[in-house]
């Protein structure tokens, strides 16, 4: 692997507790979730998920000013959310031919299939990438990482490992998907979905909570763009234990290797990891396989958490998301509670952070796993 530095240093997201990171560290500082009840979507009475008010949307989106026209357009929702929360990214950084566009989703536009007037064709995920980076004036091919729920996180390891090998200068990596009445009802056919808000890692957790969200950050190996409050990437792995289309390994075999391949990479060991970012969906098998990855890599006393439990499970833009405000926990030197967690509810035990609190992060790991066995982690160090 080559040996370029490649580092993260600027993000943003937008979220049922904020359109920019500030807001949603603020929401979470005093225990705010955007987990609320909602009825009747579909053929659910009522369930419990984090949304965007299309309202609020809406008027952020029409006081906004963007490099290209938007009066004759018309956007989804979700376009609208992708657009939010790239543009401060781009106002900052100039884009050349030698910028890459990772574009990471699950679902991208599949509620416009419910349309009549919409072509099969906008529902397509690489038609929604080059939709939203034509805007913007990218003019490299985008890059679609659509991997189940590791696909936040893998845009990244795929982001570093493509600008160390010099096919890209720098990069700009957006993720996003949305709560539609398709995504219901998968996870409710599943009998995934939690009765009530999420808990993960507790004792009484009993399925996951959705949620729909955006992010984006900007990746450069460029020294003469970092600045002293950048985070290194220090090392990726991604391997897939093929175990089961929706069951995790009940071994964590795959995050374990994920876990050790980033830590070989990054060149440090176990004890300097400062904070973990976990998937923690609060589904039984889900945590009960991290928890027993983490033990059986000897992280079981590291401090650890999961967001779902303020953002609910946003799949393809969950682990950039939570990566972003991993990224403001270091900086800060602050630890964000686990919301919802009272009790262990894994066999093997481990430090799920209870209250929010300052602790010193200099390294930190953010994990991520999903349908078909896959299973992602990344290393990050902040620059002092």
């Amino acid at each position: 692997m080559n040996n370029k530095s490649v580092y993260i240093t600027q993000t943003n997201c937008i979220t049922p507790l904020g359109f920019d990171v500030n807001s949603n560290w603020d929401a979470l500082q005093q225990g705010k979730s955007g987990i609320k009840l909602h009825k009747n979507v579909g053929n659910l009475e009522q369930f419990y998920a984090s949304i965007i008010s299309t309202t609020e949307l809406n008027e952020v989106f029409d006081k906004t000013v963007f490099p290209f026209s938007v009066s004759d357009k018309k956007f989804t929702k979700l376009e609208k959310m992708l657009l939010l929360a790239l543009l401060p990214l781009v106002e900052k950084h100039q884009i050349s031919n030698r910028t890459a566009f990772v574009f990471s989703t699950t679902k991208g536009n599949i509620s416009s299939l419910e349309l009549e007037s919409n072509p099969v064709k906008e529902a397509q995920l690489a038609f929604l990438a080059k939709k939203i980076s034509s805007l913007f004036g990218f003019t490299t091919e985008p890059i679609v990482l659509s991997n189940a729920c590791v696909s936040g996180v893998l845009a990244i390891a795929v982001a570093k490992r493509m600008i160390q090998v010099g096919v890209y200068d720098d990069a700009f990596i957006l993720a996003g998907d949305e709560v539609s009445e398709f995504v219901l009802s998968g996870f409710n056919s599943f009998q995934a979905m939690s009765e009530m808000p999420c808990k993960p890692y507790d004792s009484d957790r009993n399925g996951v909570t959705l949620g729909e969200a955006t992010a984006a950050v900007y990746l450069t190996s460029d020294n003469n763009k970092v600045e002293s409050n950048a985070i290194k990437i220090c090392g990726d792995g991604a391997i897939n234990d093929a175990n089961h289309i929706s069951g995790p390994s009940r071994t964590g075999e795959g995050l374990y290797k994920s876990i050790e391949s980033a830590i070989r990479e990054a060149n440090i060991t176990v004890k300097e990891i400062d904070y973990i970012s976990a998937h923690g969906t609060a589904t039984l098998y889900n945590d009960e396989m991290e928890a027993i990855a983490f033990n059986r890599l000897h992280l079981q006393n590291v401090p650890v958490n999961s967001l779902k439990g303020f953002y609910g499970h946003t799949l393809g833009a969950s682990g950039l998301l939570e990566t972003v405000i991993a990224i403001e926990s270091a900086k800060r030197n602050h630890l964000i509670m686990s919301k919802g967690f009272q009790h262990d509810g894994t066999s093997q035990s481990i430090a799920v952070i209870k209250e929010n609190k300052p602790a010193e992060i200099n390294y930190f790991l953010k994990t991520a796993s999903g349908f078909g066995g896959c299973n992602t982690a990344v290393i990050f160090k902040k620059l002092n």
